[in-house]
């Protein structure tokens, strides 16, 4: 892998990291489920862009379940904040 595709890589997983802590500091103050699910699904983003720097094949299909699963989180909590 290159260095700047690395680069983006790390970038993108910091500011996923980021994006996880900003919605775990709301989660705090208010202990509104929709931020938990919105700090759990950018940390399941941060370790998805990791593990896509790490894997040497390109096809493992278990590094892109992760990013399903974030986008799943995030439709249940946009669903569940609706639902009230």
């Amino acid at each position: 892998m290159s260095t700047a595709v690395t680069f983006v890589a790390g970038a993108s997983a910091a500011l996923a990291a980021v994006a996880a802590v900003f919605f775990l500091h709301f989660w705090r103050q208010t202990h509104d489920r929709f931020f938990a699910l919105f700090a759990l699904a950018f940390g399941v983003f941060a370790a998805n862009r990791i593990a896509l720097s790490a894997v040497t094949r390109e096809h493992d299909t278990w590094v892109y379940g992760l990013r399903l699963a974030a986008f799943l989180l995030i439709l249940l909590a946009i669903l569940l904040k609706n639902r009230e």
